[in-house]
């Protein structure tokens, strides 16, 4: 029998943002956007300091998002459904190829807590397939360090480093997004980065009018901008927790009925991935067992088959 924690076999309704932040009638003043930012957040907050069981598979599945919005930035095709595959269906250890190494980025945001180092940038820019000097990204660490010290509010640090970014290196946005979310997660004091940003880069909140130019980094109003965009990100998220909860209190219902050796295991990734493959093979659980499992979970409606295919599966809340 499967053996869940009390405090979290059954989490409490995830919170949302306030109707009236969400509101439309034309495009806020600065001192509106960033109230509305920050009402926004609080539901937010909330969130991203629980601990939630399926709190793992909500933020990789908003790593996964933000993968996908990046993928316009990169000049490239892929949707979140080939970023699944280029992931998962790898070899173990294989090279993800582009998409799915600046997928790999992003889910590394959302894994790891809020910290930057020389070391850790190198390992991101790479990933985004950049190459920045040690020295230089040493002092990007060291302007991060003032902004956590200077205690701006945190949508404004986040446009800060965004800004400062890509004042470095006009081709360098999309890790100006990425190092803009785990900014703001700093400056907010989240144990773990929520992938917010890079999903409304191309969004109404960065146009100048209605099918205008976007809006870059440093560029005029971009604050105003990322205050305008968190409070779409945060409801966006808050909307997908309530879905990711809803269906987590759904497998955790059924585990109890789950016999299978290693079925323990795989509820654990569920909770903590966007995707698992379904040929998986752990030490207590061989493919055949895994395909049985998952049939037997789908027979419950306590998970979903997310390619879409007969063969090479993929798994997910």
């Amino acid at each position: 029998m499967i053996r869940l924690d009390p405090a979290t076999a059954s989490p409490l309704a995830p919170p949302t943002v306030p109707a009236w932040a969400l509101a439309g009638g034309g495009a806020p003043n600065d001192a509106a956007a960033a109230f509305q930012a920050g009402a926004a957040l609080a539901p937010l907050d909330t969130l991203a300091r629980a601990q939630a069981s399926w709190a793992g598979a909500w933020r990789q599945r908003l790593a996964l998002n933000s993968a996908a919005a990046s993928m316009r930035l990169a000049g490239r095709a892929e949707d979140a459904a080939a970023l699944r595959d280029a992931w998962h269906l790898r070899a173990a250890g294989a090279d993800p190829g582009p998409a799915g190494a600046i997928f790999g980025a992003w889910r590394q945001l959302a894994l790891q807590p809020p910290f930057a180092s020389a070391d850790r940038l190198e390992k991101i820019v790479d990933l985004l397939g950049l190459h920045w000097d040690a020295t230089a990204l040493a002092a990007l660490c060291t302007q991060i360090e003032e902004l956590a010290r200077s205690r701006r509010p945190a949508p404004f640090a986040a446009a800060a480093i965004a800004a400062h970014v890509v004042a470095l290196r006009s081709d360098a946005e999309l890790f100006a997004w990425w190092l803009a979310d785990l900014v703001l997660a700093q400056s907010l004091r989240w144990p773990r980065p929520v992938p917010l940003l890079m999903a409304q880069a191309f969004g109404p909140a960065f146009r100048c009018e209605v099918g205008g130019k976007r809006i870059r980094p440093g560029e005029k109003s971009f604050e105003r901008a990322v205050c305008v965009a968190l409070v779409q990100a945060a409801a966006d998220a808050c909307r997908l927790a309530a879905e990711v909860s809803r269906r987590a209190e759904r497998l955790m219902a059924v585990a109890p009925k789950l016999r299978a050796k290693g079925a323990g295991e795989v509820i654990f990734l569920l909770l903590n991935e966007d995707a698992i493959s379904g040929s998986l093979t752990t030490k207590n659980l061989s493919r055949f067992g895994a395909r049985r499992l998952f049939e037997r979970l789908q027979k419950f409606e306590a998970v979903r088959e997310l390619s879409g295919r007969s063969s090479f599966r993929l798994y997910g809340l």
